[in-house]
């Protein structure tokens, strides 16, 4: 398991975005995952910064930002197997938000660890061969 990218919410991803790359750092990918209602801007080489933008009211994201302000979200792990890794989270207790992989950006599956137990931090696992 190693660190894949830190997830940022943010109200206007293109300014997001150029703030970013005032920094120095580049735009390596950019999309919407309609599943999630999100559209999403990574910037860096890796692990990654993830921009996080809800496209809908109703959005997870959204949400989040209306109830925490713009910041960040959460913390993403690559693993090479999700499946596998929810199997051994959940044995260590973990609560888990997703039983099963999703799509997420990339088109690479994800799932999520409730914060609860997990120092107050919403954690993803991303599906990453390479680990």
């Amino acid at each position: 398991m190693r660190l894949h990218h830190v997830g940022v919410a943010v109200t206007n991803l293109n300014e997001a975005i150029a703030r970013y790359e005032r920094m120095g750092l580049r735009l390596a990918h950019r999309e919407v995952v309609a599943s999630q209602e999100v559209e999403v801007a990574f910037v860096g080489e890796g692990p990654f910064v993830e921009l996080l933008a809800g496209t809908s009211a109703d959005s997870p994201v959204s949400k989040f930002v209306v109830k925490k302000g713009p910041g960040q979200h959460h913390l993403a792990f690559a693993v090479p197997s999700i499946a596998e890794e929810l199997k051994r989270q959940a044995a260590a207790g973990a609560k888990l938000i997703d039983r099963v992989a999703r799509p997420g950006a990339w088109g690479r599956q994800v799932a999520f660890l409730h914060p609860e137990n997990q120092g107050g931090v919403l954690v993803e696992l991303v599906e990453d061969h390479a680990g």
